[in-house]
């Protein structure tokens, strides 16, 4: 995964690596005067920082924009780039006076480490050669911009390194008196910052070095001990139930950041063991096919407009109602649908691959989790729509002994493992493989059944068959409220975020009480009167798009 914030730019350190050294050492230049004069405050247009550094006004990513953040962010990284080819191309490198870690860390009173730590927060140096070795380095003019923008952290850091023997007694002493009482090491750490005027960093690592030093006298002696296989699985599972990292931390006496390692560690873990099941084909590794792949399948708008006006056949039992609420397929709509899921789940199978659980990061968590759920909305898609075969075969070979719903139950999971097995590419139609399944399972599993029957008969079907069933249909109950909610949910799509909200909170909807205009106010912030208003709207523009749509509701 790339390191840079905006791809625009990142494309532009691509390109720039293939222009002439004079040329890369006149951008690397313009790129670092234009570094200087960067603030956090402004936003930037993308054209903008391409002339600056190439000194040519293209048309590409017209319209993106960055903050200064992102833009200091990325121009280091790509001063960082344009550095290593010059290097490579045997430039003298640079003509900008450069500082060494070690020069850097006298320079401003702090450590070496402290140095390292600000890298990630805009101070990225470059790896130049200096006296036959390469090292890493940092223009003046990033240092320079670097200390005018984060004066604290300069400051804080400074101190740091003049901790004296009698202070580093004294943090010692103070944070065993308050862990006695229960204190983490990091509400200890601010605590004791706060009252000697010293960063949290320092305390913090003051009280670590004492303990790995003197394991027996630790203050926090199980700070320092590894986490088992049991703890952080204890951890992740108490995250996900919704406990506070606050308390995750002050209970196993570990920082947040720490924590939410742990977290990401068993979460990718989770997200790696099972096995992806695909389809494999050679355009999934074409990346200029990848736009059609996930765009949209053919006459996607018509059959959106099916699904909303869509309505069950009177003769339609209730219990199988459900059916009719998707409509079917047509060979291309079905074909794109299944090379899109199998091609999904090919992204998901090389991020598998390359993933280590223990140095996961979470942007990349996050990319598995959205393509798991997309593979998976598709698959509903298909099993959706072709769920009326199932019925229909399971008529056909239903006897009068055969209960019909378990037939249909038996044909669902055949119909489920074609979805997955289904070879999109032989240009067959899926109704076809799928029928050829479910008769098989039928073949198999109804003479088992009787088999099954025959062999544990009570004698007492006879009498249970004759009398009349005088019970109310609870399935047929629960089918109906079901529908009701599919299309109240199909209803609240069409809204706004807020607006959703809104009718959510009104409504009493997930499983919560209904809330007084007023309660729904104070949640978001606004008046009493506004919500009505606001109430009033999404009604019409809900009773709008019923009658446009010809919902049955």
């Amino acid at each position: 995964m790339s390191d840079f914030k905006v791809y625009a730019l990142e494309q532009l350190a691509d390109q720039s690596r293939f222009a002439p050294p004079g040329v890369r050492q006149e951008q690397m230049e313009r790129a670092e005067k234009l570094l200087g004069e960067v603030r956090s405050e402004k936003s930037y247009p993308f054209q903008f920082v391409a002339f600056r550094v190439t000194n040519y006004r293209g048309g590409d990513h017209a319209g993106v924009m960055m903050t200064g953040d992102e833009l200091r962010h990325d121009l280091n990284l790509l001063l960082e780039r344009l550095a290593r080819t010059l290097q490579a191309a045997g430039l003298e490198m640079p003509a900008e006076p450069m500082f060494s870690l070690s020069q850097l860390s006298e320079k401003l009173n702090v450590s070496t480490k402290t140095v390292t730590r600000w890298r990630k927060h805009g101070l990225i140096g470059q790896h130049v050669w200096q006296n036959g070795r390469r090292q890493l380095a940092f223009p003046r003019s990033v240092v320079e911009q670097f200390v005018a923008s984060h004066p604290q952290q300069v400051e804080r850091g400074s101190r740091f390194s003049h901790l004296s023997d009698t202070e580093k007694d004294e943090i010692i002493r103070r944070a065993r008196r308050l862990a006695e009482v229960g204190g983490s090491l990091t509400d200890v750490s601010r605590r004791i910052a706060r009252h000697l005027g010293r960063s949290p960093e320092a305390v913090r690592y003051t009280i670590k070095n004492h303990d790995r030093q003197y394991p027996r006298q630790a203050v926090f002696s199980h700070a320092t001990e590894p986490l088992g296989t049991g703890a952080k699985l204890q951890i992740y599972n108490s995250y996900r139930k919704g406990v506070p990292m606050k308390t995750l931390a002050k209970q196993y006496h570990r920082t947040p950041s720490s924590l939410y390692k742990v977290i990401n560690e068993e979460k990718a873990t989770r997200l790696t063991r099972a096995p992806v099941d695909y389809i494999p084909s050679e355009e999934f590794d074409d990346p200029t096919k990848a736009a059609d792949i996930l765009g949209p399948m053919p006459n996607e708008e018509k059959f959106h407009d099916e699904l909303l006006s869509k309505r069950v056949p009177r003769d339609v039992p209730a219990e199988m109602a459900h059916l009719y609420e998707y409509p079917l397929l047509s060979r291309e709509q079905e074909a794109h649908l299944f090379r899109q899921m199998n091609f999904l789940k090919h992204q998901l199978h090389r991020m598998q691959e390359g993933m280590t659980p223990a140095k996961a990061r979470t942007q990349d968590l996050d990319r598995i989790e959205e393509l798991h759920a997309k593979a998976a909305f598709v698959r509903d898609r298909l099993i959706r729509c072709n769920m009326r075969l199932v019925v229909n075969y399971a008529k056909k070979h239903a006897g009068p002994t055969d209960s019909l719903w378990e037939l249909i139950s038996d044909g669902n999971m055949s119909l489920l493992r074609a979805v997955e097995k289904f070879d999109y590419s032989r240009g067959n139609k899926f109704s076809t493989y799928a029928s050829w399944a479910i008769m098989k399972n039928f073949a198999r599993s109804i003479p088992d059944e009787k088999t099954r029957r025959e062999r544990f008969v009570t004698g007492h079907e006879e009498m249970f068959d004759g009398r009349a069933d005088v019970r109310s249909d609870e399935n047929e109950q629960v089918t109906q409220a079901e529908q009701a909610v599919g299309k109240v949910n199909r209803l609240l799509e069409q809204l706004d975020p807020r607006e959703r909200e809104i009718v959510r909170m009104r409504a009493g909807l997930d499983n919560e009480e209904n809330l007084t205009l007023e309660e729904i106010g104070r949640r978001l912030g606004i008046t009493k009167e506004r919500v009505r208003q606001l109430n009033v709207r999404i009604m019409k523009k809900l009773r709008d798009f019923v009658q446009e749509h010809k919902m049955d509701v």
